[in-house]
């Protein structure tokens, strides 16, 4: 059983709702970052989303967009990404860990050995935002032949028909995109996210998480109640941000985010 179905099965075990926190490989420098997978880790966070930083992030709001240009400052890449994993396995084995990015690096690395490497570094999963999976033959099959759960979007404007493909070509889970947008903004509507979701779970037996908006204790706790998991993303680039001085500080700010939301997590939903 893989990491990522191990977690779900713990997490609902727990009668919880699994959180999954976001930051960006390099973000704001490439020496924190382990660290910061750590310190999340010990906050709350049940799985861990790592963005590859990228030149043109076009699922990206500003937040993002800017923890993207710091790590690229520090020429920050893909086996870069793997480096940090591999650090994160020497103590941490059971957390999974999620990369999300745009298939550009992952082309000119060339499916296969970014499948081999993804998996020797310990990696789970992969969000490739720009990939979709009608034109991911190849990409698919060294995926699965690694055992790299390809991790597809969907979103309010998803047809069935979509859903089913998605479905039948992803592994670990579906993520929902709670809004028509980008990262960071703030449409969050919880009635819509709900008919969504039991559309999405009518087609597939994977769990659905849920993603962009979820921007505080409140809003993840409103999440937790119908989603398997919540993901938070700019809320934790915004701690890193307005601490970029400090690493201290910076890992003090991201724990009580995350140390508060899982908190409102577990009290909505066990």
């Amino acid at each position: 059983m893989s990491r990522i179905e191990n977690k779900f099965n713990s997490v609902k075990d727990k009668a919880s709702t699994a959180l999954i926190p976001y930051i960006t490989a390099g973000d704001p420098k490439p020496q924190y970052t382990v660290k910061m997978m750590h310190t999340l880790v010990e906050a709350g966070a049940d799985f861990l989303e790592l963005g590859v930083p990228f030149s043109d992030p076009m699922a990206d709001g500003p937040v993002i967009q800017r923890a993207s240009e710091r790590a690229l400052k520090h020429k920050v890449s893909l086996n870069d990404v793997f480096d940090m994993v591999k650090l994160f396995r020497q103590k941490d084995n059971e957390t999974p860990v999620i990369l999300m990015g745009y298939l550009n690096p992952i082309e000119v690395m060339g499916y296969t050995l970014f499948a081999k490497s993804a998996a020797a570094a310990g990696v789970d999963g992969i969000i490739t935002v720009d990939m979709p999976p009608e034109e991911g033959a190849d990409y698919l099959s060294a995926l699965y032949q690694h055992e790299i759960a390809p991790i597809f979007l969907t979103a309010p404007t998803s047809t069935d028909q979509r859903i089913q493909t998605i479905s039948g070509a992803g592994r670990g889970f579906i993520y929902y995109v709670s809004f028509k947008g980008i990262t960071g903004a703030s449409h969050l509507d919880v009635s819509s996210v709900e008919m969504n979701l039991k559309r999405i779970r009518a087609q597939t037996d994977l769990p659905v998480v849920v993603g962009f908006g979820i921007k505080d204790a409140a809003s993840a706790a409103e999440v937790a109640k119908i989603a398997d998991a919540v993901v938070v993303g700019s809320a934790v680039i915004n701690k890193v941000e307005e601490n970029m001085d400090s690493e201290e500080m910076i890992m003090s700010s991201i724990s009580g985010l995350i140390t508060q939301m899982k908190k409102a997590i577990d009290d909505v939903v066990c």
